[in-house]
């Protein structure tokens, strides 16, 4: 009776890592060798796993990646520009706890967007908010906001998104009202937050992408000033691997 009283109070407070844990030291009779601290401590460590497992699920979920990448599986066999060390560096998200930026470039294929998306797994794995967006797709977002009254709450969305990904940055032209949004977002975020920026353009072309030279400089500043940037080069990712299969078959 009392442990059932138990089970009642720890799902009352929600401590289900607890719940479980307990709930499988009942069904372990070797569990009652171990003396009272120890287990109580196997029953805190659970809690805080499943606590951690959980913030993960949500800042995932939250960050919605378009691809599942990892730093861990960075491939460094093909010449593209990737330095170990300096990758090594990077993946210490020491300049996300700065607030500075990351610009990776390259032409279609070399990985910018795997890139970009393990590097928002890894933030995400080490207790930072996330967001991956196209930028198409971000000015669509603000487009609408402007119509239905939502833009100073999306606004402050991204403010509080620690990484914010910007994808597909210059595969199409910019009005007016996206310049202006493109320079809101970036002049919030300077500072204060990080963001990456995927793009297929070499940065010294952004500034004839994003016109209207005032506005181009402003944003250029805020995002490029003490950026780190990877220039990506060689053969296209998906071609190569397509010769790897290729090559298999006729094994």
């Amino acid at each position: 009776m009392l442990i059932q009283q138990t089970r009642e109070h720890l799902h009352t407070l929600r401590l289900t890592g607890m719940l479980q844990a307990l709930d499988e030291q009942l069904e372990q009779p070797a569990m009652a060798e171990l003396s009272f601290e120890e287990r109580l401590a196997i029953l805190v460590d659970r809690e805080v796993l499943y606590r951690e497992n959980r913030r993960l699920e949500r800042l995932l979920k939250t960050a919605k990646l378009r691809v599942g990448a990892c730093v861990e599986d960075i491939d460094y066999r093909h010449p593209r520009g990737l330095e170990k060390p300096r990758m090594a560096s990077l993946v210490a998200l020491e300049w996300i706890r700065q607030s500075l930026n990351l610009c990776l470039t390259g032409p279609t294929g070399s990985g910018k967007t795997w890139l970009a998306c393990a590097f928002g797994n890894e933030a995400c794995r080490r207790g930072f908010s996330v967001r991956y967006l196209r930028l198409p797709r971000l000015f669509e977002m603000l487009r609408i906001s402007h119509g239905d009254g939502s833009y100073t709450k999306l606004m402050n969305q991204l403010l509080k998104t620690d990484l914010l990904i910007l994808d597909d940055w210059g595969i199409q032209k910019v009005s007016a009202a996206q310049r202006n949004d493109l320079m809101e977002v970036i002049e919030d975020r300077h500072g204060r937050r990080s963001t990456l920026i995927a793009s297929q353009l070499p940065t010294d072309h952004w500034h004839e992408y994003i016109g209207e030279a005032t506005i181009a400089d402003a944003i250029l500043d805020r995002l490029l000033h003490g950026a780190h940037r990877i220039n990506l080069t060689g053969e296209s990712m998906r071609k190569t691997k397509e010769k790897l299969t290729d090559r298999d078959r006729l094994v």
